[in-house]
């Protein structure tokens, strides 16, 4: 039987992503896409999309899935725990905080750039080292950041 970091380098050479299981070294809060374009800006994953979100987790490490239109922030593996009333309010959002019993489809880690022929996961704010997260807070203020120009959004807008 393959160990686990076997199973994970052979599928990362094969298919360039793999499932990691989280809640031990890392958890990670799901972001819908149009949250993340509220704030950054733009129509879709992008070059200046990414930098946005480099500026505002400052450095912390982002996957983006585009085909499934979310951004995954990797923050430390207890954030589910003791974030949890947080959490548990941005759900009306579509935000969750992923951990134990979750598995994410991490990218390799060359793969940070976006793809238009493939629309494959890569990483938006690539992982600068092994030990480096997001920092809760700054995951929070982005959501919060996020819900506000939602809100504003749909206000300026009005009823049709």
């Amino acid at each position: 039987m393959l160990r686990d970091r076997d199973r994970a380098r052979m599928e990362w050479q094969d298919h360039g992503i793999t499932l990691l299981p989280l809640g031990t070294l890392f958890s990670a809060v799901r972001l819908p896409q149009r949250l993340v374009l509220a704030v950054a800006g733009g129509t879709g994953p992008s070059a200046q999309v990414d930098a946005v979100l480099a500026d505002v987790l400052a450095g912390g490490p982002v996957i983006c899935d585009p085909h499934g239109h979310r951004y995954y922030a990797l923050v430390p593996a207890g954030m589910p725990v003791t974030w949890h009333q947080a959490v548990d309010d941005w759900r009306v959002m579509d935000v969750d905080c992923l951990g134990r019993d979750t598995y994410l489809g991490v990218p390799r880690l060359d793969l940070t750039s976006f793809d238009r022929r493939t629309y494959a996961s890569y990483w938006s704010v690539p992982m600068p080292s092994m030990a480096t997260l997001c920092a809760p807070l700054t995951v929070a203020r982005l959501i919060a950041a996020g819900q506000h120009c939602l809100t504003e959004q749909a206000t300026d807008e009005g009823p049709a």
